[in-house]
Parts: structure tokens; C-alpha cells; sequence
């Protein structure tokens, strides 16, 4: 049995991991819960798993939470930053599924590794941020990082077995979101619902915008490096609209070995959560003759100047990456609410990184003051781009 603490338990990669374990309750038991504000999604949550302790994201939450929890489960209820650490290195966890939107999972994946915990990561701000802190410190705790995101646990399948020094190249895939076929003209009018429809994939808002705009592909770049140790211009990205190739590695002979299945969230989070061995599915498996044909193309960076931007960030390093993301972040908000148009994101994301004095070896502190800086900057130069 295998005692699991999910940071981010309402989101899609949290729901995805409770339908995993749900399935397999011989082999996993649910022990902490985190979540931002789903109250009520949470509550349910904690009616079917009863774990020991959950957290929300403030004080309000967590007493809108108390009314509606039965007391008889014992479980004690947290919020706030402190909550969160609570949950990452809560002392009977032995997995910490790290899946919180954006760089809010930062400390509690860092607080997870420090307490010896093993990672089952699906936030990869955690490694785009801090990639080299990260997986310096997992190493000297003795601590195994598994990918959740289906390209990183491809990438990481299609290693298995090989020398990392035969690496030629890393292939990521990209489903091309729902504007692969659009125009650079149309896709200066496109509103946050058409976004918001994914062809392949049901994922959270963010992230969905993010595989609209290409910069998710970035940031998995970006993660890619820190995972496997890769340089970035050894690692690229190709198209594949069926979503079917999660990703490839080629070999120095041409080799190219590559990891099929459905786009089904709960195949890599259930090999996360039972590596080394595999959990039997119930769900219908891949049927390639119904699939019928696999396509790829080269991404067109001058429609989705997010991808290159990511890269020259990762090249660049230090707290480059972490401005990367925390602007990111901003103009996925603003493209929302509505207040930028989708192609004045990449925009914005360049003119904060081109202020940044980036500072290379940083510390989690430096880290975090560029992320607090590039938000600023993100937000005023939202506010004077508008909606015209």
C-alpha cells in the first residue's frame, strides 16, 4: 500500500489521480488533500478518500469547509502557505502528487523533497522556476521525481534501458491546440471560449490557453532540460495533431523510439504512481488501424512566437526562466478576463523579459523576487495595452 498526498486535488491532474486510485484502493490510500477554493468539489473529495488532513487557500475557505465536513472523519482542516507545507511533508505520505496551477506549487513540491517524500510531478512551473534547485535537492535527499505530463513520461519511457550519452535528440509533441489552422490575422480576434476548446485534451483553463498559445510546449522545453539533463537545443518540438506519439527520443544510430497510447491523463499518472510496475487498465487501449493515420509538422514559430520565447529563457537560464513563466502567467489572466487580445500575450511576455537583469545561480529567494518583479511588470504593461 502506497500512502499518497495530492497537492492541487480539484484540478484536472488531481481528479485524474483520484479516479487512478479510486480503481486501485489495494494499492493506494489517500492521506492529505490540497485544493484552492472548490469547497464543495473538496468536500466530496473528502467524503469518498478520508484523509488525515486537508488544505484550502485561506481562513475563510477552511471555515466554509468545516460546516460541511462531518466531524466524525477526523480529518483536520488547514489553509494557507502553512497548510499547504502540511500537506506536502505530511510524515505518512510516501508519494506527494504535485499538480497546483502555476508557481504557487513551487514550495510545497520543494517542502515535499526536503521531507524525502518521492514527487509525481505534473507542475512544471516547479522545474521551468528552479529546475536546477530542484533536482539538486531531490538528489541529495535520495528523493525520485517521476513526470506526469504525458511528454515527460514518454520521454522518460523511451529512455528506459539506454545510455543517456546515445541521446541525439529529445521530440516533444504538440497536439497544436485549437488555432493550428488559423491564420496569424484570425487568430488576432479570438476570444477566450474558442481557447478554451481543446481538440485532444480536458485540462485546466490555464494550461488549455497555454497549448493554445504554444507556450505549454515552452515550458515543457524548459522541464524537459531539468528532467533528463538535456541541452535545450537538443530537445524540439513537432506537431502531431491526432495526439496519439506523446513524445520520441532519437539515438546517435537513428534510432527513434517512441511512446503510443489514447490522450488519457490517467496512463502516465497511474505509471507515476506505480513505477516500476504498470496497473492493468479497464479502459478500451489504442486502436491504430481506427486512428487510421499520425501527422507532423514543424511548429510555426512566427504564429506562436511563445515557443521561441520559452527557449531563448531556458538557454538564457538563471532567473530568466522563472520571469518567463510568472508573465506567463499574467497574460493567460488578462487574455481571460478579456482585457488583451490572445496575440498581445507573447507581446507582453517579451517586453518583461527584455527589462529583466537576470541573475544566474539564484537562490529559491532570488527565484521568487523575479516571479513578485515579473508580475508587476506583466500587470502594468496589461493595464496600458487594454482592449482597444
Amino acid at each position: 500500500m502506497k500512502n499518497i498526498s495530492i497537492l492541487g486535488s480539484t484540478g484536472s491532474i488531481g481528479m485524474n489521480a483520484l479516479d487512478v486510485i479510486k480503481d486501485n484502493p489495494t494499492r493506494f490510500k489517500v492521506v492529505a488533500l490540497s485544493a484552492h477554493r472548490k469547497v464543495s468539489m473538496l468536500k466530496k473529495q473528502i467524503d469518498q478518500f478520508r484523509p488525515k488532513i486537508v488544505s484550502v487557500v485561506d481562513q475563510e475557505s477552511a471555515r466554509e469547509l468545516e460546516k460541511i465536513v462531518d466531524p466524525a472523519f477526523g480529518t483536520e482542516i488547514l489553509f494557507g502557505a502553512d497548510g499547504y507545507r502540511q500537506v506536502a511533508s505530511i510524515k505518512e505520505a510516501d508519494m506527494v502528487i504535485s499538480s497546483m496551477v502555476g508557481s504557487a506549487g513551487l514550495l510545497p513540491t520543494i517542502e515535499a523533497i526536503e521531507a524525502g517524500k518521492d514527487i509525481a510531478l505534473a507542475n512544471k512551473e516547479v522545474m521551468v522556476m528552479a529546475g536546477e534547485i530542484v533536482v539538486n535537492k531531490a538528489r541529495m535527499k535520495g528523493v525520485n521525481i517521476l513526470p506526469v505530463d504525458s511528454e515527460h513520461s514518454a520521454v522518460f519511457q523511451c529512455l528506459s534501458g539506454h545510455r543517456h550519452t546515445d541521446i541525439k535528440r529529445i521530440i516533444l509533441t504538440a497536439s497544436g491546440g485549437p488555432f493550428l489552422n488559423l491564420s496569424r490575422e484570425e487568430l488576432e480576434n479570438v476570444k477566450p471560449e474558442q481557447a478554451l476548446k481543446h481538440p485532444n485534451w480536458k485540462m485546466g483553463p490555464k494550461v488549455t490557453i497555454d497549448s493554445a498559445s504554444m507556450m505549454n510546449k515552452g515550458l515543457e522545453i524548459i522541464e524537459a532540460k531539468w528532467f533528463f539533463l538535456v541541452d535545450i537545443d537538443h530537445i524540439e518540438v513537432q506537431i502531431h495533431p491526432q495526439s496519439i506519439i506523446h513524445s520520441m527520443v532519437e539515438y546517435v544510430d537513428g534510432s527513434v523510439i517512441a511512446q503510443l497510447g489514447v490522450p488519457d491523463m490517467r496512463i502516465p499518472i497511474a505509471y507515476a504512481l506505480s513505477y516500476p510496475e504498470r496497473i492493468s487498465r479497464t479502459e478500451p487501449y489504442l486502436d491504430l488501424p481506427k486512428v487510421g493515420h499520425l501527422e507532423f509538422f514543424s511548429p510555426d514559430l512566427e504564429k506562436f512566437p511563445n515557443l521561441g520565447l520559452a527557449c531563448e529563457a531556458g538557454r538564457v537560464g538563471g532567473t530568466h526562466p522563472a520571469v518567463l513563466n510568472a508573465a506567463n502567467e499574467v497574460a493567460v489572466e488578462s487574455f481571460l478576463k478579456g482585457s488583451i487580445r490572445f496575440t498581445e500575450m507573447p507581446k507582453m511576455i517579451k517586453e518583461v523579459l527584455s527589462s529583466h537583469q537576470t541573475r544566474q545561480n539564484p537562490t529559491i529567494e532570488d527565484i521568487l523576487s523575479a516571479d513578485r518583479w515579473a508580475r508587476k511588470k506583466a500587470s502594468e504593461i496589461a493595464e496600458m495595452v487594454g482592449i482597444r
